[in-house]
C-alpha cells in the first residue's frame, strides 16, 4: 500500500470533511483516508496499482473541492504557479471582505429608521429606498458571496449538503422575500403588513462570514508555524572540499561522503560524523537540550543545529530527505495532518447537523407562519437558524489544537506521530522503562576483570583476548564494554568463527580453535557449566549495582568482567516528576535481579522486573495491559521494538536505534527522561485544550439554534436578528482557533 497528501481547497466546515472522505473511499483502490479541516489535508492510503493520484483528484473535483498532491521534498519550496495562486486567492477574499463590509455598512446606515423605529434626521430616507437596498446588496450576492452560492449548488446535485448550504439557504431566503415588498409594497399594505426589507440582513451575512473567514484563514496560519520553523532552520549553502578546493556550494548539491568545513557561529548543513577538529554545539533547536555538547573527531553532528565555539570538518551521512531534521519535519507534517480519536464525534455530529438544522429551519418557518400567519415573522427567524447553526466551528476543534499540539512538541524534541498518539499519551497509568540506554546513559564500561584463582598472569590476557575476539561480533552494548577495555590493555583482536548469539543469554563461538561463550551465569549452567569458583565475586560486584558477565572456555569458567552503566543525571528528577503526575513506574530489564534493583534504588522505582528475555518483553507489557490498565513502554534497542509496539504508547529514546524508533508512537530526540514528563503534560494540555473546544462548539450550537427559532419572543418579544447571527457564527470560528492558538504558550513544569 502507498501513502499520498493532499492538499484540499474549498473545505467550509466539518461536512466537508465527510464529503470529500466519503469521495474518496468510494474510488476502487482507496483502502483509507483521513481528511484533516484544520491542516486542509487528505491522507490516504491507496493500491498504486489500482488507481493513481490524479484518479484522486479527479474523485475530489467531482465531489466540488481541489486537491493538490504535496511535494516529497518538505524542504522544497512551493510551486511558483501555487504561491501565486494562493496569494491571488487571499488578495480577492480581502477584497471581497473590503467591499461587502463597505456596502454593508451603507445599507445598515440606511436601515437603521426602520429597525430603530426612530426618525433620524442625519440619515437620508432615500438610503433606505427599497430598489437602492437591492443594488448595493446585489454585487454581494453575485461577486462577494458567489463561492457559498456554487459550492452549495454543487452539493445540492450531490445530494449533500455543508455550511454553503446554510449560508446560500438563509442570504438567499432573505433576498428573493425582500424583491416582493421592493416591487409590490402595495399588496404588503392592503393585507395589513408593513412592506420591510431584509436587503441589508443577507448583506451583513455574507460580509461578516467572509471577515470571520479571513480571520480564520490568518489564525489558521499560525497553527503550521513550527513546520514553518522547522524547515526554516536547514542552512543554506554548505562549505565543501571537492578535488583539492574548498567550494561554498547549495545544500541542495552535498552528496553522502563529502567532507564539510564549518566555522564558529555556522549551522551544521547536513547530518554526519566528525574527522577532524572539535567544538561545542547548540542542539537546541533540534533536541530540546538547552546546553550546548561538547564534541570531537568520530561524533556525530546534526543537520541546523548552530556550531558554537571551534572550527571542525565532517564527512557528510546524511543528506535531503534523510537528514534528522527532514524526518522530524516528515513526522510533525504526518501528525498535524491525523485526525484524533476524540474527532469522531465531532465528525458524527457533523454528518447529521446540517440536514437537521435545515429540518429545523423548515419547521420553524411552519411554526411561525401557521401561529402569527405573518411571513415576515416566519422568515426572520428561519434566515437566523440556517446562519448561526454552522458547524465550522465543530469541524476546527480537534485539528487546531493537535496541529499547536504537535508543533510545540517538537519544539522540545519530542516528536509525535499522530495525533491518536497524542491523545492516549494523557491516559498513560503504567509507565514501563527499559534500563539500558533509557534509565542509565546506554555507555557501560568495564570496572572489574577476575579470573579464576590461580590463572598466570600471562593467561588474564589471553582471556581477554578470546574475549575481546569474540564479542566484537555482537552489538550489545555491552560486548562494546569488553572491546573497549581489551583494545585499552592492548591485546590483539582475533577472528571468531561459527558465531551465535543467544537473546537474553549470551554469545559463543570459536577462537583461536578455542570454544568461547560469554553471558550469563544462568544460561552458563544451561551449558553444564560450574559457576562456584566465582560465585562470590560476581554476588559483590552485583550487590553493588554492576552487570557481571561470565566467561568459559573450553567448558570451563574461566573470568568475569564487572560492568558499570552510569545512570542518566536527569532520570532519577525525571522519575519523581512521573510519579507527581499519579504514574505507576516500573523498570524492565534483562539484566540480573541485584544490579536491576541497585539502579531501581537509585533513581527511585518500586518495582523491577529482572532477567526479561526480549521474546518476553512484549507478554510482560500485555500481562500489565489485562489488568485494565494503559501502559506506556519507554525504549531504545532493537529488543524493545515488540515491546514498543505491544503497548497502548509506545516511547523511542532518540538515542537508541532506528527500529526501536520506527516501532514507537513518540519519541524523544534527546534521550532525556525529562522529556517524557513533558510529553504527558504536553498530551494533558492539548486534550483539555480539545475539550474546551468541543464544549465551546456544541453549547454555542445547542443555545443558539433555540434562540435563533424565537424561544424567547414569546417572554421578551424580541427575535434575534440575522445579521447578529451570521456575526455570532463567523466568530464562533475564530474563537475556537484563538483557543487554541493558547497552546503555543505551554511549558513543561519540571522540578528538579
Amino acid at each position: 500500500m502507498n501513502q499520498q497528501t493532499l492538499k484540499l481547497r474549498g473545505l467550509s466546515c466539518a461536512a466537508c470533511v465527510n464529503n470529500v472522505e466519503a469521495a474518496l473511499k468510494a474510488v476502487p483502490g482507496v483502502a483509507a483516508c483521513r481528511v484533516n479541516f484544520g491542516a486542509e489535508q487528505a491522507v490516504v492510503t491507496y493500491d498504486a496499482q489500482k488507481i493513481s493520484v490524479s484518479e484522486m483528484q479527479a474523485a475530489v473535483a467531482a465531489a466540488g473541492y481541489s486537491a493538490q498532491p504535496l511535494q516529497d521534498d518538505v524542504f522544497a519550496a512551493a510551486d511558483a504557479a501555487e504561491q501565486r495562486e494562493q496569494q491571488a486567492a487571499e488578495r480577492q477574499l480581502r477584497r471581497k471582505v473590503a467591499v461587502s463590509l463597505t456596502l454593508s455598512a451603507i445599507l445598515v446606515i440606511g436601515s437603521l429608521p426602520m429597525m430603530t423605529g426612530w426618525s433620524l434626521p442625519l440619515i437620508p430616507m432615500w438610503l433606505h429606498h427599497p430598489w437602492l437596498q437591492m443594488g448595493l446588496t446585489a454585487p454581494i450576492m453575485v461577486w462577494a458571496g458567489d463561492r457559498f452560492f456554487i459550492n452549495a449548488w454543487k452539493s445540492l446535485q450531490r445530494r449533500r449538503a455543508t455550511m454553503d448550504t446554510l449560508v446560500a439557504v438563509g442570504t438567499g431566503t432573505a433576498y428573493l422575500y425582500s424583491l416582493f415588498p421592493a416591487f409590490y409594497p402595495q399588496w404588503f399594505t392592503a393585507q395589513g403588513l408593513q412592506p420591510d426589507v431584509y436587503f441589508e440582513a443577507a448583506a451583513v451575512i455574507i460580509a461578516l462570514i467572509l471577515l470571520g473567514r479571513w480571520l480564520e484563514n490568518r489564525a489558521k496560519k499560525q497553527t503550521s508555524a513550527a513546520i514553518r520553523k522547522l524547515v526554516g532552520l536547514q542552512a543554506k549553502t554548505a562549505r565543501v572540499r571537492r578535488d583539492g578546493q574548498t567550494l561554498d556550494i547549495p545544500i541542495a548539491e552535498v552528496r553522502v561522503g563529502d567532507v564539510i568545513l564549518v566555522r564558529p557561529g555556522e549551522k551544521v548543513p547536513v547530518d554526519g560524523e566528525i574527522i577532524a577538529g572539535e567544538s561545542t554545539l547548540d542542539e537546541a533547536m533540534v533536541t530540546g537540550e538547552s546546553l550546548p555538547v561538547r564534541k570531537g573527531a568520530g561524533d556525530e553532528v546534526i543537520g541546523a543545529t548552530l556550531n558554537k565555539t571551534g572550527r571542525f570538518e565532517f564527512r557528510a551521512t546524511r543528506v535531503g530527505q534523510d537528514t534528522v531534521l527532514a524526518q522530524i519535519v516528515k513526522l510533525v507534517q504526518q501528525a498535524q495532518g491525523s485526525k484524533a480519536p476524540i474527532q469522531r464525534l465531532a465528525d458524527q455530529v457533523a454528518s447529521w447537523f446540517v440536514p437537521a438544522v435545515m429540518a429545523i429551519a423548515l419547521l420553524t418557518f411552519i411554526l411561525w407562519f401557521a401561529f402569527t400567519g405573518q411571513i415576515t415573522l416566519a422568515v426572520i427567524p428561519t434566515v437566523s437558524v440556517l446562519i448561526i447553526a454552522c458547524p465550522c466551528s465543530l469541524g476546527l476543534a480537534t485539528p487546531t489544537s493537535i496541529m499547536v499540539g504537535t508543533g510545540k512538541g517538537a519544539e522540545y524534541g519530542i516528536l509525535i506521530k499522530g495525533a491518536d498518539s497524542l491523545e492516549l499519551a494523557h491516559k498513560i497509568q503504567t509507565l514501563v522503562l527499559d534500563k539500558t540506554g533509557t534509565i542509565t546513559q546506554g555507555q557501560p564500561t568495564v570496572t572489574d576483570y577476575l579470573t579464576v584463582q590461580g590463572t598466570a598472569a600471562g593467561n588474564e590476557l589471553r582471556l581477554l583476548e578470546l574475549a575481546g575476539s569474540l564479542e566484537q561480533n555482537s552489538e550489545h552494548p555491552l560486548a562494546e564494554a569488553v572491546v573497549q577495555y581489551a583494545q585499552s590493555q592492548a591485546v590483539t583482536l582475533r577472528e571468531a568463527r561459527d558465531f551465535e548469539a543467544i537473546a537474553g543469554s549470551g554469545v559463543q563461538g570459536w577462537v583461536m580453535d578455542r570454544w568461547v561463550q560469554i553471558g550469563t551465569p544462568r544460561w552458563l549452567h544451561e551449558c553444564g557449566i560450574e559457576t562456584s569458583s566465582l560465585q562470590a565475586a560476581g554476588d559483590r560486584l552485583e550487590s553493588e549495582g554492576k552487570t557481571v558477565i561470565w566467561l568459559a572456555a573450553d567448558g570451563q569458567v574461566a573470568a568475569l568482567m564487572g560492568i558499570a552503566d552510569a545512570v542518566k543525571p536527569t532520570s532519577a528528577a525525571a522519575i519523581r516528576n512521573l510519579k507527581r503526575l499519579g504514574l505507576q513506574v516500573v523498570m524492565l530489564t534483562g539484566d540480573n535481579p541485584r544490579t536491576a534493583a541497585a539502579i531501581a534504588a537509585e533513581v527511585g522505582i518500586p518495582q523491577v522486573f529482572a532477567e526479561v528475555r526480549p521474546d518476553q518483553k512484549a507478554a510482560q507489557i500485555a500481562t500489565l495491559q489485562a489488568t485494565g490498565q494503559c501502559v506506556a513502554m519507554v525504549g531504545d534497542g532493537i529488543n524493545d521494538a515488540p515491546a514498543l509496539a505491544q503497548a497502548d504508547v509506545g516511547i523511542a529514546i532518540g538515542t537508541g536505534t532506528d527500529v526501536a524508533i520506527a516501532a514507537s508512537d513518540i519519541t524523544l530526540i534527546s534521550g532525556d527522561l525529562q522529556g517524557l514528563v513533558a510529553a504527558i503534560q504536553l498530551s494533558q494540555a492539548t486534550i483539555r485544550n480539545i475539550r474546551q473546544n468541543l464544549f465551546f462548539a456544541f453549547i454555542y450550537n445547542v443555545a443558539s439554534i433555540p434562540i435563533a427559532a424565537g424561544i424567547l419572543y414569546p417572554l421578551l418579544g424580541w427575535l434575534l436578528n440575522p445579521m447578529i447571527a451570521g456575526a455570532a457564527m463567523a466568530f464562533s470560528s475564530v474563537s475556537v482557533v484563538t483557543n487554541a492558538l493558547r497552546l503555543r504558550n505551554f511549558r513543561p513544569q519540571i522540578r528538579a
